[in-house]
């Protein structure tokens, strides 16, 4: 038998020496259209520090260190992180040998009418045995399918850094959105106790005969317009409470405590470097750049899969047919054999799951270069916003100020008689919704900053460990 299986394996093994194995073309210059500079840049760039660290408070950075801790949401990107793990070390199972055992014991009896000696016959039967078996990888499916699944898990590991990226920037916009709305109701209530103010001053003119009751009337329809935005202040400072402690997994809202009073002031424009730095600290660009590679493995799997397979397998048995235990090893069988299978008539299947595979490489292509725009446009987006929202707060705070001289010149006018109390009002109102209007303006000038901070990715989401979670067994 080993003479014959020999000459069947060198035909064999002589195909296996000339084998063509199917590989993926190395793509060249997918960024080649990115310019060379943003529109508006700096030379160096410094995107891998925990940023949300500028703004100085370490109340932040706990609830940061919180949320990518305990944060349900990143602990499902780990439990996806752990699959593709386990589906890339199943994947690569494939290139190695497979060892099987099997054993087997039973009893039967058969009764006999015939013959001499009539009566019931005893059988026992007893078998262990191993097979080993081993594909060959003639043309690199195995290779292929190894590779796109290793690939798979380098982009769930992105996919992970993106997430956590996006939980980073999530809950700094939640602790800066209580801070702003803590702001603006403080605000509000200093502006009724100055409307009450002014309404107690109007009520001793006007019983002096020094003003009339439409002035009385306006300047109470003023507080009453005050005091209603109160309760809904308060609301949103609630719901934002909530909704952060709900990002940081917190299932007792009662607990999230913000003792910040005033929103952080901003450093200089950050190092944000070129786009080709800023591409490669985009974790989802680098995702939508391994789903292309791992599609293009999956392509020449499917190729691959299109020919002949050569498979080798051996074992051996022990035992047999009316044997005792202690007769066991006395009975055995080896045997080594090779075969290749192939297909002939399949209706256009496999040919089909190429152009399946080319199909999803042209679609993950166009994924790709859609992210790198998208990043590209997110970039720009936050430096223009930020640059535009500095110049309107500029704006903002010329035209408080002259709001400011206006008002006390109304009043000045209104105490000596010249005019009514309605420019008085006009002005005052103008003045408090120009207050209020600049508590929102710091508040868009950091969510600015916030969105650029995240548009730029960051190295640090690299140094990102998994969490103690409980496993069960």
């Amino acid at each position: 038998m080993n003479r014959y299986l020999k000459w069947f394996l060198i035909p064999i093994m002589g195909l296996l020496s000339s084998c063509a194995i199917f590989a993926p073309d190395e793509r060249m210059e997918l960024n080649k259209p990115v310019p060379e500079e943003f529109s508006l840049y700096t030379q160096s760039s410094d995107t891998t520090n925990r940023w949300w660290e500028s703004f100085q408070s370490e109340d932040l950075d706990t609830l940061v260190d919180e949320a990518l801790t305990n944060s349900p949401t990143l602990q499902q990107a780990w439990a996806r992180l752990a699959q593709a793990e386990a589906l890339a070390s199943k994947a690569g199972a494939a290139r190695y040998p497979t060892l099987n055992y099997s054993g087997n014991a039973g009893s039967s009896k058969q009764k006999t009418t015939g013959g001499q000696s009539p009566g019931t016959d005893s059988f026992n039967n007893f078998g262990l045995g191993l097979t080993a078996g081993y594909e060959v990888d003639l043309w690199g499916r195995i290779k292929s399918q190894t590779e796109a699944a290793s690939l798979d898990r380098a982009a769930s590991r992105e996919q992970l850094n993106t997430a956590a990226l996006t939980l980073a920037a999530q809950t700094t916009l939640g602790w800066v959105g209580i801070v702003a709305q803590r702001l603006q109701t403080e605000l509000i209530r200093r502006q009724l106790e100055s409307n009450k103010t002014s309404l107690e001053l109007i009520e001793l003119r006007f019983r002096k005969s020094r003003a009339t009751a439409l002035d009385v009337y306006q300047q109470r329809q003023a507080v009453a317009g005050t005091e209603s935005r109160i309760p809904l202040a308060e609301l949103r400072e609630k719901l934002l409470f909530n909704s952060l402690a709900a990002l940081l997994g917190r299932t007792d809202f009662k607990t999230l405590k913000i003792p910040e009073a005033t929103l952080p002031i901003l450093s200089a424009l950050p190092s944000i470097g070129i786009p080709a730095d800023m591409l490669a600290n985009r974790p989802d660009v680098r995702q939508a750049g391994l789903n292309l590679q791992s599609a293009d493995w999956m392509v020449s799997a499917a190729r691959a899969d299109r020919l002949p397979t050569l498979r080798l397998t051996a074992g051996a048995s022990y035992g047999g047919n009316n044997i005792e235990v202690e007769d066991l090893f006395d009975n055995w069988l080896a045997n080594l054999a090779a075969s290749v299978t192939g297909p002939i008539f399949e209706g256009g299947r496999r040919k089909a799951e190429v152009a399946r595979t080319r199909a999803v490489v042209n679609e993950r292509l166009a994924i790709y270069r859609a992210t790198v725009i998208n990043a590209m446009k997110e970039v720009e987006d936050a430096l223009a916003s930020e640059q535009k929202q500095r110049e309107y707060i500029l704006a903002l705070d010329r035209n408080l100020e002259l709001n400011r001289n206006s008002h006390k010149e109304a009043i000045n006018r209104y105490r000596k008689g010249l005019i009514e109390y309605l420019p008085v009002l006009v002005e005052l109102v103008s003045l408090q919704n120009l207050e209020r209007d600049r508590v929102v303006a710091q508040y868009t000038l950091l969510q600015y900053r916030i969105n650029l901070y995240r548009a730029l990715g960051g190295g640090w989401v690299d140094e990102l460990k998994i969490p103690s979670i409980e496993n069960e067994e």
